[in-house]
């Protein structure tokens, strides 16, 4: 048995002590030299490179306006997301270069971009962004095709003759 014997109020301070929350060093946002921050997204293989700076609202993707480049509203709508749970809408100007993929894991790309480009301007804003999932990177990915198979689990039409 060991020498030192505790009391239960010495273990209840210690518990206490444990639960409460460290005092967290503030974490500094990161910005270049012209105030914006960068962050890359991926969804499948599409990757966006992103840029935002306070502004009007403007996405530019590719040299392109959003409408112009993504013409599906829902596509669109999942590039705002992050703007709108984080009540920053029409508060920044996004600049981005997609690539790989097709039009729906490039804004799938963009919109993990975005988000993390707002944690990194913002960084009181992760929790938000990361309760709503947006922080998450989408890990699905075509599946390969397999040696002896017709694509990635089709098998060759059997036949007796």
């Amino acid at each position: 048995m060991s020498d030192t014997s505790r009391t239960l109020a010495d273990l209840k301070d210690l518990a206490v002590a444990a639960a409460a929350p460290a005092e967290r060093a503030k974490v500094e946002p990161k910005r270049d030299a012209l105030g914006r921050s960068y962050a890359t997204g991926r969804r499948k293989n599409a990757v966006a490179r992103v840029w935002i700076k306070p502004g009007k609202g403007e996405i530019n993707v590719n040299g392109k306006k959003v409408g112009e480049y993504f013409a599906r509203p829902v596509l669109r709508m999942l590039i705002t997301q992050p703007f709108l749970v984080s009540d920053r809408y029409n508060q920044f100007d996004v600049f981005c270069t997609v690539t790989g993929g097709g039009l729906s894991g490039q804004a799938g790309a963009l919109r993990h971009g975005i988000s993390r480009a707002l944690t990194y301007y913002e960084p009181e804003l992760r929790g938000i962004l990361k309760v709503a999932g947006f922080l998450t990177r989408d890990s699905r990915v075509v599946e390969r095709k397999k040696y002896g198979r017709a694509k990635a689990r089709r098998s060759f039409q059997f036949s007796k003759r």
